[in-house]
């Protein structure tokens, strides 16, 4: 079969072209301005680099922020940017480390090298970079090792969310290591499992996949045999997105839905202007599973209003897309981190 796919799909992924085998930079973070926003938010806090954090099969960077003066165990929040970006820039783009000082949490970014993937996509669609303790999924996980140990961190209260290729990389992480997570956000990316090459990739991204949702739990179920606790799973999408479908959030939720044996009718729908907010819960009342689904919202992460007619100053904010609702602001409430 032929398969046509638009250019601008193809430039997301590279996983098929050679290389060039160069070292990446190793430099220490620069303090940045901060984005001007229609907001009374606070500006975002210098993110420090971790050279050695432990194994790193996966040869990513780790750059984190904590905030200073915290006493006893802290939440963390894991974030995972997406295609053609880099921590610093969706940091400063998106106000993660501004909230942790506000609210006494610590950030740990995990940053993708132009060496494994010329468009700093992380390798979602590679199995041997999403399994349990290789790759990619390895090198974070150690990440988070070495957060736990150095700062203490509440180990009840571990989350992370991603953007896109970011997004699939934390369904990854939440389906493989689910035991770690308390929670986590797939926004604006794809289910465990859509794919295992780069050609693949962009066919599910363009078109979501047919499987059922039996087949979408056993994935997950196959990933984590002996898991007896899932995370909260929250997945945003825009409606009007033309880079990932957004019948992988359809496809998201089915295989989510499927692990915690739960019926799709039994979602309860809340309205909000922008958007749509469907949530699912268990018998006891608790929720384990939501859709936000945001209404003529393109591929992106949702922030605050940003000042209008202002271009984007690079690749990174081409992705950071003015929304009703904010999802760090959202997520960090629902997640109970809100000070």
């Amino acid at each position: 079969m032929n398969l046509k796919v638009p250019s601008r799909l193809r430039r997301l992924l590279a996983d098929s072209v050679e290389l060039p085998q160069f070292k990446f930079p190793v430099t220490q973070p620069q303090a940045q301005p901060a984005r001007r926003r229609v907001s009374t938010r606070t500006a975002p806090q210098r993110l420090t680099e971790i050279l050695w954090f432990g194994r790193n099969p996966g040869s990513l960077r780790m750059l984190e922020y904590v905030p200073p003066g915290i006493k006893g165990p802290m939440p963390l929040v894991v974030v995972l940017h997406g295609c053609h970006q880099n921590a610093e820039d969706f940091d400063r783009s998106s106000g993660w480390t501004a909230l942790a000082r506000q609210h006494g949490f610590a950030v740990l970014y995990a940053e993708q090298k132009a060496f494994n993937n010329p468009n700093l996509c992380f390798n979602w669609f590679r199995p041997s970079m999403v399994t349990r303790d290789r790759g990619e999924l390895g090198s974070i996980r150690e990440m988070i090792d070495f957060s736990r140990k150095v700062h203490g961190i509440d180990d009840s209260r571990i989350f992370v969310m991603g953007l896109s290729a970011g997004g699939a990389m934390a369904a990854a992480l939440l389906a493989t290591y689910p035991e770690l997570f308390a929670a986590g956000a797939i926004i604006g990316g794809l289910p465990f499992g859509a794919a295992r090459d780069a050609m693949s990739a962009l066919d599910v991204m363009k078109r979501g996949s047919t499987r059922s949702a039996d087949k979408w739990g056993e994935l997950v179920r196959e990933a984590s045999p002996d898991a007896t606790r899932f995370p909260v799973v929250s997945i945003w999408h825009g409606d009007a997105d033309e880079v990932v479908s957004y019948v992988n959030a359809e496809s998201a939720i089915a295989q989510w839905l499927a692990v915690r044996e739960r019926p799709r009718t039994k979602g309860r729908l809340r309205l909000f202007e922008g958007g749509e907010r469907r949530e699912w819960r268990d018998d006891y009342g608790n929720m384990i599973l939501e859709l936000v689904t945001l209404t003529d919202f393109g591929h992106g992460f949702p922030v605050g209003l940003v000042i209008e007619g202002r271009e984007p100053a690079n690749d990174t904010e081409r992705f950071i897309l003015p929304a009703a609702i904010s999802a760090p602001e959202q997520l960090i409430k629902g997640w109970g981190l809100v000070a």
